[in-house]
């Protein structure tokens, strides 16, 4: 076993740790601000301009996008550094494109969707969503009853959508769909472009952390039947390889969370006296601190397995969701402790800390809940037994 980084993916997760502190953590500040005022945490156009430029000029676009459509194609495993750095800020950053919507096309795409979306994707073009959840079917896809039916050459989609990201600004939709109703995963996914008259943006949704989601309805969405991705009814297997690339990605972000909130407590807590001590002296501290360097080690080590695993092309469905699990609950706890260090200003919405603590609780339950990825593991060590 070899427990080392690549030479060249090492220096791409340095690369991409001082881009983050270079041009990211100086506006942090600024989205501080905006977000105590209620108005969300993501960049302006002003602000986001200048990055896109920096971010592209030093090759973190498309890093794991195939080459022939302009990306690095590089490994899951790669990723997990830079997504480790990107998740140690509180600005909302995502280096174009979005790998797990990347991904899923990566693996149903034909040659003309490969030329009218992928590529354009891959080259920071256009922006995607994807529409899985509705009311009361969130984190049960076999819950679904979005249909879409056949008409001529083309797909006609009923039903709502709920919990989707970026909705209202998309170029383009990935619409999940059940197409054989008699198949309990008989789903089909779709290109839906943001303009379609049958594609309406009900509301947007705010989130804790100063995040939106959207509600989306489609009424009688006319599709042409080229659009249809990858295999009708076998949408079930391209979109798990979309929420596992994202797991994997909250994973690193988690990390990269939790490493900040550790270093900001180290640097605090011999500063700090209480009762003639320094807090660095007090063995709750101590541990905290002991405590957190060990289970951020011990994510470390099973997310970068876990990818290694992936890019083997092993079934890594338990250790994704084992990591689901272990990443976002140990954040949370990693930054809960820190928050108690600091005290009061630990509280206060001028610190990253608390951000930190609404970004991670957000991903404890994106993308499936602990509850649910529990499950999943239980029944893959008890023979599938309920």
């Amino acid at each position: 076993m070899h427990f080392e980084l690549a030479e060249e993916h090492r220096m791409l997760k340095d690369l991409a740790q001082k881009f983050v502190r270079d041009q990211l953590m100086p506006l942090e500040q600024k989205v501080l601000a905006r977000e105590a005022e209620g108005k969300g945490v993501g960049l302006t156009a002003e602000e986001r301009a200048p990055i896109d430029e920096v971010s592209k000029s030093l090759g973190l676009w498309g890093l794991d996008a195939p080459e022939d459509v302009g990306g690095s194609d590089l490994p899951q495993v790669a990723m997990i550094g830079v997504n480790e750095a990107i998740g140690s800020t509180v600005v909302a950053y995502t280096l174009p494109p979005d790998s797990p919507n990347l991904r899923m096309m990566m693996a149903t795409v034909n040659e003309r969707q490969r030329e009218a979306y992928l590529a354009p994707y891959v080259r920071g073009e256009t922006i995607s969503a994807i529409g899985i959840s509705e009311p009361g079917a969130g984190a049960d896809p076999a819950g679904m009853t979005t249909t879409a039916v056949r008409d001529g050459e083309d797909w006609v989609i009923n039903g709502r959508k709920i919990w989707t990201s970026r909705a209202a600004e998309a170029d383009f939709t990935i619409v999940m769909a059940v197409t054989d109703k008699e198949k309990r995963r008989g789903v089909s996914a779709f290109l839906v472009d943001g303009d379609n008259p049958g594609f309406k943006v009900l509301r947007r949704i705010p989130m804790i952390g100063g995040a939106f989601t959207y509600e989306v309805a489609l009424e009688d969405c006319r599709v042409p039947g080229w659009k249809l991705l990858g295999v009708e009814g076998q949408g079930f297997a391209p979109m798990q390889v979309r929420l596992g690339t994202r797991r994997l990605e909250m994973a690193a972000w988690c990390i990269g969370l939790a490493q900040r909130a550790l270093d900001m407590m180290c640097e605090y807590a011999p500063q700090r006296v209480t009762f003639g001590e320094p807090l660095s002296r007090r063995q709750a501290v101590q541990w905290w601190a002991a405590d957190a360097a060990t289970k951020i080690h011990a994510a470390r080590l099973m997310t970068y397995d876990c990818a290694w695993k992936l890019d083997e092309g092993r079934d890594v469905r338990q250790e994704i969701s084992m990591v689901k699990v272990y990443a976002t609950e140990m954040a949370w706890e990693v930054i809960d402790n820190a928050m108690q260090c600091f005290g009061a200003m630990g509280m206060t919405k001028e610190m990253p800390l608390q951000l930190m603590a609404s970004l991670v609780r957000n991903l404890r339950l994106y993308d499936g809940p602990s509850e649910v990825h529990r499950m999943v593991v239980a029944r893959n060590l008890m023979g599938g037994t309920r």
